[in-house]
This record gives structure tokens, sequence and C-alpha cells, in this order.
């Protein structure tokens, strides 16, 4: 028998400035409510940055609900550099007849990432579905798969997860109804199945297999730039969905919350405790563009699924691939935060003529 020398695995190792290394303490105190993707990435990147955090989330649980939530190469950037502690590659592996093991180095982390949230959006309805059990898709036995489907005015996505073990799907389709009462309700399987009439059958059957108490609307409804995402005073910040909600078909509403939380730890690290106000400024000139211009690749994503022109696409299938642009995907928020943050102040501080 070999015995393997690789730490337990059933205790994560403790953090230690070799693993999970963090700057000297700031003194700044951060406050953040909501425990969704842009407050979790926050509260990590500025514990990271030495600032004293504290996060208030109302729900008591952790719990998967509706969309499908994917990340861009622009964010897993940062998962890569905070699962170092709890994470290996494994380099060799040993077995007998009694034991088996890893030897040594570390495990790529890896794996399905469910949640939900209010998007922005447009004149379209989503809903949201779960369904458990195999063989609904026959992807989903044979692993993780994320399969589309495009038509007039409707797109539906499934997503098998947990090596086939759970399910998840989205339609997203034009909607006239009212949303005065709620922005999320129970669906029905009826009306799915009225908006898939005549599509693929394993569409249909998806569909149905879908527990009718998994089945949720999401209302998603445009909303005009919010003029600004920082209180008079510049000690309030808006991060996330709350200051910009993005259409699913941007797939980058994850990304972009995670990147806010980055760049705000950033230049909250440049400025110190004596100026956070400035800080907080400086981060809003630096996200408010870059994340009003993605959202607009979520309307057009969305244009060019729903109003497809079918006899072009014949002619030039790539003409339908998603636009993976570099300036998007290609960057390191906060590499750009440190390197733009005093150019940035000094533009602020020439406009209104004092500093920050």
């Amino acid at each position: 028998m070999t015995t393997p020398t690789s730490p337990s695995t059933t205790t994560p190792p403790t953090a230690t400035p070799a693993t999970f290394p963090r700057l000297s303490p700031s003194n700044i105190h951060v406050l953040i409510v909501g425990a969704g993707f842009a407050g979790l990435t926050a509260a990590i990147e500025c514990d990271r940055k030495g600032h004293r955090v504290t996060v208030l989330e109302k729900s008591p649980h952790l719990l998967p609900l509706g969309d499908i939530i994917s990340f861009g190469q622009n964010s897993s950037r940062f998962f890569a550099k905070w699962l170092r502690r709890v994470s290996r590659r494994w380099t060799r592996w040993c077995t007998s007849t009694t034991s088996s093991g890893f030897i040594r180095g570390r495990a790529r982390w890896g794996g399905g990432l469910r949640g939900g949230g209010d998007g922005g959006g447009g004149e379209a309805d989503g809903g949201c579905g779960a369904c458990c059990g195999g063989g609904a898709v026959e992807g989903a036995e044979k692993g993780d798969s994320h399969t589309g489907w495009i038509g007039e005015d409707v797109h539906f996505l499934a997503a098998a997860i947990k090596g086939g073990k759970e399910m998840s799907w989205v339609c997203t389709h034009k909607d006239e109804g009212s949303i005065e009462e709620s922005w999320q309700f129970p669906g029905k399987i009826e009306d799915v199945l009225r908006v898939v009439e005549g599509w693929d059958p394993l569409v249909v059957e998806l569909v149905k297999l879908t527990p009718p108490e998994r089945l949720f609307y999401y209302k998603l409804v445009f909303r005009d730039p919010l003029p600004t995402f920082i209180s008079p005073q510049a000690r309030t910040a808006l991060i996330g969905d709350a200051a910009h909600p993005f259409l699913p078909t941007s797939i980058q509403g994850a990304s972009q919350a995670m990147e806010d939380g980055v760049v705000l730890a950033a230049c909250l690290d440049k400025a110190g405790k004596g100026k956070v106000q400035e800080a907080v400024r400086v981060w809003e000139r630096i996200r408010y563009e870059r994340v009003h211009k993605i959202q607009q690749t979520g309307v057009a994503t969305r244009e060019q699924w729903h109003k497809a022109d079918w006899d072009a696409i014949w002619k030039d299938p790539e003409s339908m691939h998603l636009k993976r642009e570099a300036w998007i995907l290609d960057f390191d928020a906060e590499a750009d935060a440190y390197a733009r943050y005093d150019a940035v102040r000094e533009e602020l501080e020439s406009e209104n003529g004092v500093r920050s």
C-alpha cells in the first residue's frame, strides 16, 4: 500500500501569507450589503487588500435559484487567484487493493456554478426551470453541457451540471404582460410549451419533465442608465446589478459584478484611509463607461438571435457565432485600476478645480 503525502482533503488548509497573501491592515472598514457576486467579490478583495470587512445578507441560506450564470475569462482570473489555498494540481496518483490517494501538487478546481439574479432587459420575459434527473438531454448522461436553440423572438438555453445529475434551462421570449404585481412569479409548463410548439422534440421533452414547482418567470425590463453609482459625499456606492443590470445575452453580468468588487478594493488600496471618498469617485469613473458599453452587447446579441436572417446564416453559419471581443475578455480589471488610478484622479481634480 502506498500512503499519500498530500494534506487531508477533509479540512481546508489554514490560510497563510504564502497561500492567500494579504496586505497590511489599512484601517479602512468596508460595509457590504448583499452577498451576491459583486458583494462577495468586494469582500474577498477588500480582505486581501488589508481592509476590514463586514457583510450583511438578509437571506439565511445560499441556495441555487433560477438562471444559468457564466463567468468570462476576464473574471475567471480572480477565481484562479483566490483558490490557491483550497486547490491542488495532482501530478501523480497511486492505487492498491486497499486504498488510493494523490501524491503531490495542486488539483485544478472546476465545476458548475449556478445562481439567480434580476437582470436588466428588454421586452422579454424569461421562464427559468430546473429539472433533476437523467435522460432529458443526451449530453446530460455524458457530463456537463450547454446547448442553445434560437427562433424568432425566442431563445432557449439548457445546461447540464454536476456530471449530468442536474439540469436547468431558460427560455426568453417576447412578452406583453404587466409587471405591476411582481418581478418574479411561478411559471406554468403549458405556457412554455406554447412558446416552443413545433421546436426540437428535445426542448419539448425537457420542458415537460420539469417539476412545475421549479418553474419561475422573471421579467426583464429595460432601465435607463443611472446618472451615478455613488452618493453625493462618495461614501456609498452601488455595485453589480444594483448599479447596472445586464441582459442575460450579454453573458457578462456576473463578470462585471466581480470586476466592480475587484476595482473598488484596488482603488481603496491606492487611496488609503484618509482618501476613501477620492477612491470611490475614481472607482466610478473607471467603471462607468466600461459597464455601459458592455451592457449594449447584450442588446445586440439578443437582436442577432431573435431577428436572425436564416437564409444568410445557411450561407455563412459563422455569422451567428458569439462575438467574444478581446476588449471585454482579455482584460485584467485589477491591473487596469492600479495603472489608471493616478491619471483618473488628476482628471477628476481638473474637472472639479479642487482635490478630490
